[in-house]
């Protein structure tokens, strides 16, 4: 049966399963727009520009070569990563011009256009922030001194807190930083030296990068957690003494010292030194404070609004041109002060904070216990002023110009990941190819995207050091589809770097950074095909809302990173770690403050309004809300968990035993105990009901979860099959729309595999549609037991799959022995003998020759084939038996590294994985069929044929040096076969 058969089969069973009479996404809809999904499931670039090398030719040719291989958005950004600076600096006249060229080419074309909120990759500040509106921290300096006697001399002055991260500043800014201080205020206490060791991460003076620094805690211990500290290490708030009004404006403090041993505390406002990173020379400057509307607007108008005016008014709604900003990765660390924070901590945590100031510089005020419930609220206080000054009013700013905001919400982030990227239109992660392991911020940015009601879930995909050109759509297939399987539907590849030339190969890099993903890579032209697999993956990823089982609650506290349990992951500790059987996502007690409620005993959260989800959808729902094993919770929080389980939902955990904060302490914790006993009841209870719902006590673990086994057997015994079971190593997400379940499944092996795989649906038929080919069938074989419908299925290496399950009426299985899902492959002619091919001489290939047999290019006796990096074209005549009544396919055997088939004029699409093989039903004829096959290779080969010669006669160029040497080992490269015609008898 030819593949244009089956698929007019496929929508005629689709239509009789949907009905005819639905007026939303029918049938053919969802077909034609897998087959050619729309703009918005296309895969995204980052498009960088190395310092000043930005003209329109370059422009241009990137921007139409990016749409014509398939991409259709940008991050653009600007950067200072080493490579020689241009002729155009940042935010002068001609760059100006050039955005603006940029922003309009992407209009012709169709594209969407978006920049970083600020120079660099990272930040939101620049040469126009003064310190006076920069980030900042109030910064102790102490010393002791004797009583009783006369105190008049000039207090040491504290010096900025900058961190490591942030010392790439220029002399003015170096003076600016120097100059900048402000008091505030002057204590003297009996003599107490600092004892909390970690008070530089606890009092927000830092935070250092969760992704790649070895030890940096995703979360901080319960303020509830700590001994008691002897009496000599407390200073008693009483005894505190405030000598701000003594301090002479040179910084003299004159006081009549009482008896005994003291110490005299100056606390003065500074800038925290972050700047800009890595910014090009013309953008560094310091960091705007996140504590203040009025910076992050002084921002805009001096960064934003430049660029909106020169380009032109335009629609709100747009779909091209410049569409969005993007808040990246979160790398400015932390703050702990700006103006008025004194009056904004007592109007959010309800008492003045000023006796307490002293635990700044490590000591321990009141008791330990006290001490750290304050630090735990400055913490919160800080979280709260940034995230309702900055990321909720950088919202909104955008939103007043037409822009939506792109979020990463983690790294040196001091507040909650989950609730930073709350703000976000688009939440996005992150996932490296090599050097950190940053799986858990896709978790993190799906979580947000589920619980958010938000359609598109972005990653900055496949981010590296150190490719050398050596990484193609085939290395990348098995985590690209890790990364669909985690959540994410919208990948933003790292890295196009701008091409200012268009006469240089490879030509201009983002330094050490990124897979080249490039219009001068040599498998550029090849790449519409591996696009287009991305793009309908994204695209019905992206349909409906994601099914999931679990909500992990985090503690409350700032910052926090959302680890989910290892048990709850298949290869936890490795690269892709895959979520197992009861899908799962995170939830912050803001979130889940905010926007939880319980519907049909779930716990859901609603779709959002933005959103053009079906209203009858709603949001993302969950079955057991998990408590984290952790000491402390507010009385809030717990009432709105009991609110939740007298709804109708279940929650599973250990009870708190206080309150973290000082809030209306100490009948916080009176409440809280009360809360205990109505939510929790005895501690002889193992559950408990309550009204509709149901609590399930755990006892505190060693993790901050409970283990996934005991909450797996939670779920069993309310009579909740797994969502998806293999006896194969397979991967798995699941979305449900008003209209089909859709599961995306995918072989984790580099190996074929057959299992028997079992979705948790009932009575309904399944339905395959293969993203790399973009055709769909039915499948024939499957069973029904109870709500499990269980098909066997056979994956090749790295193969994935989309099952859908329609609505409608059941179609049941035929039942005779020769209906198989997947019928053998029957090779029925091999295309062997002497091969046509051409090379491009452009880069030393010979334009004609003749391969007796095939073979790889970098073991033939020619140097121009043996070091050609390029595309190369294999041309054969053949006859071919007739075959009717069968799929018929070309099957390329080993490929080094893409390529693309045409037959008979006829173009037949890309080959760039397993099973490397194309349909050529719809092209073959029986006598003189005309093959004609594009291939490529990557670039090393004719980087070490160069490394032979004078620079002067060397045929490739590179914008920093590489490692490729006479010496080095050649790649395989080329067509090697064995190509064949196989069919397949899909009629079986």
């Amino acid at each position: 049966m030819h593949a244009e058969i089956i698929t007019k089969t496929i929508q005629v069973l689709l239509a009789i399963l949907f009905g005819a009479s639905q007026t939303t996404l029918n049938s053919a809809d969802l077909e034609d727009e897998f087959n050619s999904p729309p703009n918005s499931a296309r895969p995204w670039v980052y498009w960088i520009n190395m310092d000043g090398h930005l003209n329109k030719e370059g422009i241009t040719a990137d921007l139409e070569s990016m749409k014509a291989v398939g991409i259709n958005g940008v991050i653009y950004m600007d950067v200072d990563v080493g490579v020689p600076r241009g002729p155009v600096p940042f935010m002068s006249e001609t760059w100006q011009k050039n955005i603006t060229h940029a922003v309009h080419e992407c209009e012709r074309l169709g594209l969407e256009f978006t920049t970083i909120t600020g120079p660099g990759w990272t930040g939101s500040g620049g040469p126009w922030i003064k310190p006076e509106q920069s980030m900042q921290h109030l910064v102790p300096v102490s010393l002791n001194t004797k009583g009783p006697a006369k105190f008049d001399q000039v207090l040491p002055l504290p010096k900025p807190r900058v961190m490591s991260y942030h010392r790439k500043q220029t002399p003015q800014m170096r003076k600016n930083l120097a100059k900048f201080y402000e008091d505030v205020a002057i204590y003297a206490f009996p003599r107490r030296d600092p004892v909390i060791k970690d008070i530089d991460e606890k009092a927000l003076f830092l935070r250092h990068p969760y992704t790649s620094k070895p030890g940096v805690r995703p979360h901080l211990p319960s303020p509830l957690s700590y001994p008691d500290a002897a009496a000599s290490m407390v200073i008693n708030p009483e005894d505190i003494i405030d000598l701000t009004k003594h301090l002479k404006q040179d910084g003299r403090l004159q006081w009549d010292i009482p008896e005994g041993e003291w110490t005299i505390l100056r606390m003065v406002r500074r800038s925290t030194g972050s700047n800009t990173r890595p910014a090009p020379a013309a953008g560094l400057g310091f960091e705007s404070n996140k504590f203040d509307k009025q910076a992050i607007e002084t921002h805009f108008e001096a960064y934003i609004d430049p660029l909106l005016e020169r380009i032109g008014q335009r629609s709100k709604n747009r779909k091209s041109g410049f569409t969005a900003l993007d808040a990246d990765s979160w790398e400015m660390g932390a703050q702990n002060w700006t103006p008025g924070f004194r009056k904004a901590f007592k109007k959010r945590r309800g008492y003045d904070p000023w006796v307490y100031f002293p635990t700044y510089s490590g000591r321990i005020v009141g008791s330990r216990e006290i001490t750290e419930r304050f630090l735990w609220d400055i913490r919160m206080t800080c979280q709260d002023l940034l995230l309702e000054n900055h990321m909720k009013h950088m919202k909104k700013l955008c939103h007043d110009r037409g822009l939506k905001l792109m979020i990463e919400p983690y790294d040196m982030n001091p507040t909650v990941d989950l609730d930073l990227g709350s703000y976000a239109d688009i939440p996005m992660g992150e996932f490296w190819h090599n050097t950190f392991k940053s799986a858990w911020s896709c978790i993190e940015a799906a979580s947000i995207g589920h619980t958010m009601g938000k359609s598109i879930v972005a990653a900055e995909a496949f981010t590296a050091v150190k490719t050398w050109w050596k990484e193609t759509p085939w290395s990348k297939k098995n985590q690209s589809d890790w990364a669909f399987a985690i959540g994410i539907n919208r990948f933003v590849i790292v890295a196009f770097s701008h091409q200012p030339s268009l006469d240089k190969f490879p030509g201009m890099m983002f330094s050490i950074y990124g897979l080249h993903w490039e219009r001068t890579q040599t498998f550029w032209p090849l790449l519409t095909d591996y696009h287009q697999y991305l793009a309908r993956c994204s695209y019905l990823l992206q349909q409906g809302v994601t099914v999931s089982d679990i909500l992990y609650l985090t503690p409350e506290g700032a910052p926090h990173v959302f680890r989910a349990p290892d048990s709850a992951l298949h290869n936890a500790k490795g690269w892709l770690p895959d979520k197992k059987g009861y899908a799962f996502d995170g939830c912050s007690p803001r979130i889940l403050m905010n926007r939880a409620e319980v519907k049909d005993g779930l716990i859901a959260f609603p779709a959002h309004p933005s959103e053009s989800q079906e209203q009858s959808m709603g949001g993302s729902s969950y079955r057991i809300l998990v408590l984290p094993n952790y000491e402390s919770m507010t009385p809030q929080l717990l009432s709105k968990i009991q609110e939740l389980v007298k709804a109708g939902a279940t929650v599973y955990g250990a009870p708190p035993s206080k309150s973290p904060s000082l809030s209306n302490y100490p009948d916080c914790d009176k409440k809280l105990a009360t809360l205990i006993q109505e939510v929790w009841g005895e501690r002889s209870e193992a559950e408990r009901n309550l009204r509709k719902g149901r609590v399930v006590r755990t006892d505190k673990g060693s993790g901050l979860y409970p283990d996934y086994k005991s909450t797996s057997a939670i779920l069993k015994s309310m009579g909740v099959s797994k969502d998806f079971e293999s006896n194969g190593p397979l991967r798995y997400t699941h979305r449900r729309t008003a209209k089909e379940d859709i599961y995306f499944v995918a072989n984790r092996s580099d190996k074929p595999v057959n299992a028997m795989c079992r979705f948790r649906v009932k009575n309904r038929s399944p339905v395959l549609m293969d993203p790399v080919t973009g055709t769909s069938r039915r499948l024939p074989d499957f069973s029904h037991k109870g709500k499990i419908t269980s098909v066997p299925m056979m994956f090749e290496a790295f193969q994935s799959y989309f099952i859908i399950f329609p609505a409608g009426k059941e179609i049941k299985p035929p039942g005779a022995t020769d209906s198989v899902n997947f019928p053998d492959a029957v090779a029925v002619k091999t295309l062997d003998g002497p091969w046509e091919i051409s090379f491009d001489p452009k880069w030393g290939g010979p334009e004609n020759i003749t391969f007796p047999k095939l073979q790889d290019w970098s073991q033939h006796e020619s140097e121009g084939i043996r070091f050609y990096s390029g595309l190369a074209t294999y041309r054969k005549s053949f006859d071919a038996p007739q075959l009717n009544g069968k799929s018929i396919y070309l099957d390329l055997g080993t490929v080094h590294e893409i390529a693309r088939v045409r037959l008979n004029g006829k173009e037949l699409g890309g080959v760039w994985c397993a099973p490397w093989r194309v349909d050529i039903s719809d092209a073959l004829r029986e006598r003189d069929n005309q093959l004609e096959i594009d291939v490529a290779n990557l670039w090393p080969n004719r980087l070490i044929g160069d490394a032979t010669k004078k620079p002067e006669e060397r045929l490739t160029s590179t914008a920093v040096a590489h490692p490729y040497k006479a010496e080095s080992k050649l790649q395989p490269s080329g067509l090697i076969g064995p190509v064949r015609i196989i069919t397949i008898d899909f009629c079986k």
